[in-house]
């Protein structure tokens, strides 16, 4: 009997494994041509992947469900399961639902695992609160993983798509990456970092936001300017030369690199660090002759020029422009400022009620806190990461909130007193 429900629960986990994964493939060979499939099968299943783990996480401390005879196991979920439930979730729905609403797409899979969890339970025993995990892993895990997959496909939602690409970013390369070293060298896993001093942990945080700055700056302005992501198969459509572009061009691999190289020193862990020299090699290998084909092919000499004058990895210290030098008033008259001036408002068609910078690209104007750090990205190298910090998203609007509280919100000047940013 016991041999019996042995074979059972083992038949069980390796379809849980197979099935998702037969039905992948066979939706993939027999529908093709759609430009942004694969980019948002990838994106899915990048969501998915890390999220699902992190579910599980939480599940060992909630105890939602548990899995007998795990075999080889990941944090306690049987292999065979965790790749099956991440294949089912983050790939599937691009394939077999492309054009089905998303909030029907979701109700199908939610009901799907709602029927599918109690018949499986040679591999998973349900405890009594596990219709609450299961609705955390729907809104956790599900949710996220369908809007980045159909908004890449749809090209659609721009900015929320490019924040849940940070968020999967950062999922993979502080969780997903840590949490498959630590089971393969059976180390002790986050110890060093829950043992240190509370006041070195938040040291410690801060110096990784700090080293992820230019890397979010970085992705911001590709979805602000480029109106793209980072993802290769879902990128700007207009080249980027602006806010921390002006000084590095390749600032996303250079801020996770440094990122990953000093989680490995906190997290005491030197197999960590084979992370980040990957990443290197490959982005000066690979990544850089594909981005150089890509660019130049799209962009053409405009392309060329500027990276005849920005370099990989080392920044500059000032701005690169294409055009010419100018100077601002008041403030900024005393700093020497790249590709930019001050209009008055007497030239202007409509009045303006804060500061404004307008890129000139065909991009949208921005006023106010995120006027002023566009402005400092035309000074130097220190001023410029100090205006990508206040343009982030919840940063800009508590320092707009604290200048209108303290008497310098919007209001209305005689025309001679109103002025606007302007970019050669």
């Amino acid at each position: 009997m016991s041999t019996a429900l042995l074979d059972y629960s083992i038949g069980e986990r390796l379809g849980a494994l197979y099935l998702p994964l037969m039905a992948a493939l066979i939706l993939a060979l027999s529908h093709r041509g759609h430009p942004k499939r694969f980019a948002a099968c990838l994106l899915g299943l990048l969501w998915t992947a890390p999220a699902l783990l992190a579910l599980q996480c939480v599940n060992l401390c909630m105890e939602w469900w548990s899995f007998p005879n795990p075999g080889i196991a990941l944090r306690g979920m049987p292999l065979e399961l965790y790749a099956g439930w991440t294949i089912l979730w983050g790939i599937l729905p691009s394939l077999a639902f492309p054009r089905l609403r998303l909030p029907w797409a979701a109700v199908i899979l939610a009901a799907f695992d709602l029927a599918a969890m109690p018949l499986c339970r040679a591999v998973v025993q349900l405890n009594p609160r596990w219709l609450v995990g299961e609705a955390v892993a729907l809104a956790f895990v599900l949710l996220p993983a369908l809007c980045l997959a159909r908004w890449t496909r749809q090209d659609t939602h721009l900015p929320l798509r490019a924040a849940l690409q940070v968020a999967t970013s950062g999922l993979l390369f502080l969780f997903l990456i840590p949490e498959t070293v630590f089971a393969l060298r059976r180390s002790p896993g986050w110890t060093s970092l829950l043992a240190m001093p509370s006041w070195q942990r938040h040291m410690a945080f801060f110096m990784l936001m700090i080293l992820a700055l230019p890397g979010l700056s970085a992705v911001q302005e590709f979805a602000q300017r480029g109106l793209g992501t980072p993802i290769p198969y879902d990128p700007p459509k207009r080249l980027v030369t602006s806010g921390i572009y002006r000084y590095l061009a390749n600032p996303m691999q250079l801020s996770c690199a440094l990122v990953m190289f000093l989680w490995a020193a906190i997290l005491q862990n030197s197999p960590l660090l084979l992370a980040p020299l990957i990443a290197i090699i490959y982005s000066a290998g690979i990544a850089r002759w594909d981005e150089r084909q890509d660019l130049a092919l799209r962009f053409g000499s405009a392309w060329r020029n500027y990276r005849s004058q920005v370099h990989d990895w080392l920044p500059r210290l000032t701005p690169y422009h294409h055009g010419q030098t100018a100077h601002l008033e008041h403030w900024f008259a005393q700093q020497t400022i790249t590709g930019m001036e001050i209009l008055p408002a007497e030239s202007l068609q409509q009045p303006i009620e804060r500061m404004t910078y307008d890129p000139n690209d065909g991009s949208p104007a921005v006023s106010g806190i995120r006027a002023m750090g566009r402005a400092l990205e035309h000074l130097h190298l220190g001023w410029a990461l100090a205006g990508a910090a206040l343009r982030l998203p919840g940063i800009w609007q508590l320092a707009q909130l604290l200048m209108d509280v303290s008497g310098f919100g919007p209001r209305r000047l005689s025309r001679h007193a109103t002025c606007q940013t302007h970019v050669n």
